[in-house]
């Protein structure tokens, strides 16, 4: 009898993430099913914007240089059936205007390359960003939006899980409009000991004293903000700033509390 304990844990967490994402995204090819009928109709003029976005990330980790510039594209879509949101792209399969329940998948992760490190720390391997696959809920509320998401990594670079707990407001005057946000981001030990571990193969190499992380509980702030220059072009700023627990501070690899990203983008509207 074939047993999962046969298989190395490595290929267990990439074969449990590969049947995640695909269960997930089979879920969602069903929202047009009779069963959700009460879903909003699809938005036959949804706008599409296109556009890129510079961004600042100011890392947690011990670098050279902590502050790293990016230049990305950015596109932002939704026609109450499908979206797009910047790095996170999703299927919903509830949406009837007070309730939101999406399959999703988006970027995650940090990056960690040794090569902008300090000292000792050139010698550990490298930490590459991800993908994850999940489930976001939204409620509606008079006071504000309140979204829970669970997510796994589907590419297995950590093989790790999260989940995010968010409210959110929106303020809006004339062409101005303001999202801010905060919350709580759980990560697992599998997660953090990717992220922020230090193995004992490495310790040895290195010198860099061994390191083992615990799942840990992030809180975090967001605010974005969206104006509208004319029918055409829009201007659109981030602001998110996350602190780290002892979980994942109490690392060798890391010198700062806090993993900070400033974004600035110009959007086209077709």
């Amino acid at each position: 009898m074939f047993k999962s304990s046969a298989l190395s844990q490595p290929l267990t967490r990439t074969v449990l993430s590969a049947l995640t994402a695909t269960a997930l995204f089979s879920v969602a090819s069903i929202s047009n099913a009779a069963l959700f009928k009460n879903n909003l109709p699809t938005d036959k003029d949804a706008i599409l914007s296109v556009g890129v976005n510079v961004m600042a990330v100011k890392s947690a980790y011990d670098l050279e240089d902590s502050t790293e510039i990016k230049v990305l594209p950015g596109v932002f879509y939704d026609n109450n059936r499908i979206y797009a949101r910047g790095a996170q792209a999703g299927a919903y399969i509830i949406n009837d205007g007070t309730n939101q329940l999406a399959a999703y998948a988006q970027l995650d992760g940090s990056e960690f390359d040794p090569d902008d490190a300090t000292g000792a720390l050139q010698g550990l391997d490298k930490r590459k960003a991800s993908a994850a696959a999940g489930l976001s809920y939204l409620r509606r509320t008079p006071v504000g939006g309140f979204r829970l998401q669970v997510a796994t990594d589907v590419l297995d670079n950590s093989g790790g899980n999260t989940a995010r707990l968010t409210y959110l407001a929106k303020i809006t005057k004339d062409k101005l409009t303001v999202y801010p946000s905060i919350g709580f981001e759980y990560h697992d030990a599998d997660y953090n000991e990717y992220y922020y571990g230090v193995s004992a193969e490495e310790s040895t190499k290195t010198g860099v004293a061994a390191y083992t992380s615990n799942s840990s509980l992030n809180p975090y702030i967001n605010i974005s903000a969206n104006y509208d220059f004319n029918e055409r072009w829009a201007g659109f700023a981030n602001q998110s700033l996350s602190y780290l627990p002892n979980e994942q501070y109490d690392s060798p690899m890391v010198d700062s509390r806090t993993d900070a990203t400033t974004t600035l983008g110009l959007l086209y509207k077709f």
